[in-house]
């Protein structure tokens, strides 16, 4: 019977690798952290699917009858806007879950580990990133089951699926940053949503923004949510403006260049007392 041979300080030395390849390695550990919790916890994506159900069959059958001169049929044009409000509602679950981990003290356990800093940040919007794709991909089996009728190529319909994700990522960063500067999970859940009630409403995601009034109509054809949900719409019909595109794209990257510093800078304001 041999004794196993005690490993030497160079045998023990973690491995050399980039920074950032580290950073990218406990962020993604982070994330998988937090999706293996929705097996455990389903309600919270049950009720995050429900949610824009109701909206769709609200809207195609209670309301869609009353609404006109959108140039298509209404739920073709509906179910752009769903998509874009699904995503961006999805996001106000990253400043929550931040909030909880704050609250419960896990956030000083992480603090404690051998891990970069960012990396519970990009872990937990990471991981709202593939929820919400998940939930993308009901909202699309609903929308052809009340009638969606996607034109265009397969590519196209890839590009509005990625300007959604960019859309969710960059308000995810949003509601982290607001996560982390309340002091409570009920307020991070009032807070998340109170800001975009106005963006989303006042916008093109239900009705056209020619039936508005014109000191209301100026504001929401130009705000992030409209032009968002515009290119996706675009997208989706066969009708894509690519202005309207990379304009989607401009909002969203500079939300991530804004926010992603703030968020961050937040963090460590949060873990430092």
């Amino acid at each position: 019977m041999t004794i196993a041979s005690t490993p030497t300080r160079a045998e023990l030395r973690p491995l050399e690798r980039p920074r950032f390849v580290w950073a990218i390695a406990d962020a993604l550990t982070l994330a998988k952290r937090n999706l293996v919790q929705i097996p455990r916890i389903p309600e919270e994506l049950i009720f995050a699917t429900i949610q824009p159900v109701m909206f769709v069959l609200l809207f195609r059958y209670v309301f869609g009858g009353a609404i006109a001169g959108t140039g298509t049929t209404y739920v073709n044009y509906l179910m752009a806007g769903i998509f874009t409000q699904t995503v961006i509602f999805g996001s106000t679950t990253t400043g929550i879950g931040l909030a909880n981990d704050l609250q419960r003290g896990l956030v000083d356990r992480f603090r404690s580990l051998p891990m970069a800093k960012s990396a519970v940040l990009t872990g937990r919007t990471l991981s709202d990133l593939v929820r919400n794709t998940f939930v993308v991909l009901v909202m699309w089996v609903v929308g052809l089951l009340v009638g969606f009728q996607p034109q265009g190529s397969p590519l196209a319909w890839l590009a509005a699926v990625g300007i959604l994700l960019l859309t969710s990522f960059a308000f995810s960063w949003i509601s982290a940053t607001i996560g982390l500067a309340v002091n409570t999970v009920e307020a991070a859940q009032s807070a998340g949503f109170i800001w975009l009630f106005p963006l989303t409403f006042a916008s093109s995601i239900f009705v056209p923004t020619k039936t508005m009034p014109l000191w209301l109509r100026g504001f929401a054809e130009h705000q992030p949510v409209s032009v968002i949900a515009n290119a996706v719409r675009g997208l989706l019909l066969n009708q894509a403006d690519p202005t309207t595109v990379w304009a989607a794209v401009g909002y969203c990257v500079a939300m991530l260049v804004i926010f992603v510093p703030l968020a961050v800078r937040a963090y460590g304001n949060r873990a430092a007392r």
